[in-house]
């Protein structure tokens, strides 16, 4: 692999009304980081409400319920992807929540277009 392949997660879908969708994407991050991949985690639309404190500690992953979602975002953090919340979706969600400390920064669709159009890069949507 090449140290300048980078992959891009947009979590979009996967938002905190359906828990078990919020799994794989982090599954995928982590594959990647582990392959050496840099990775960056887009979150949009109700996605966002991951990265707003208290969100991702009450949602189960699993029927088993060993895994939260605030669990995988630490563990995502921790090998190295970065997180970002979309400029947009705050504007829209947010109400003075507190963010997530894990959270790199705000970008917002250009971002994601400009890093899509990079040669090196991939993106995957959930």
């Amino acid at each position: 692999m090449s140290s300048d392949e980078k992959l891009v997660i947009v979590m979009w879908s996967a938002d905190p009304t359906m828990p078990d969708r919020a799994a794989a994407p982090f599954v995928y991050a982590l594959a990647a980081r582990a392959l050496e991949i840099e990775v960056e985690m887009h979150f949009t639309a109700g996605a966002v409400r991951w990265l707003f404190e208290g969100v991702a500690e009450q949602a189960f992953t699993d029927h088993g319920r060993t895994k939260t979602v605030r669990d995988f975002i630490r563990e995502a953090s921790a090998a190295g992807v970065r997180l970002y919340a979309c400029a947009m979706a705050l504007a829209e969600r947010r109400r003075g929540e507190a963010l997530i400390a894990e959270m790199h920064g705000i970008a917002g669709a250009a971002t994601v277009i400009g890093l899509a159009v990079e040669p090196s890069s991939r993106v995957m949507v959930f």
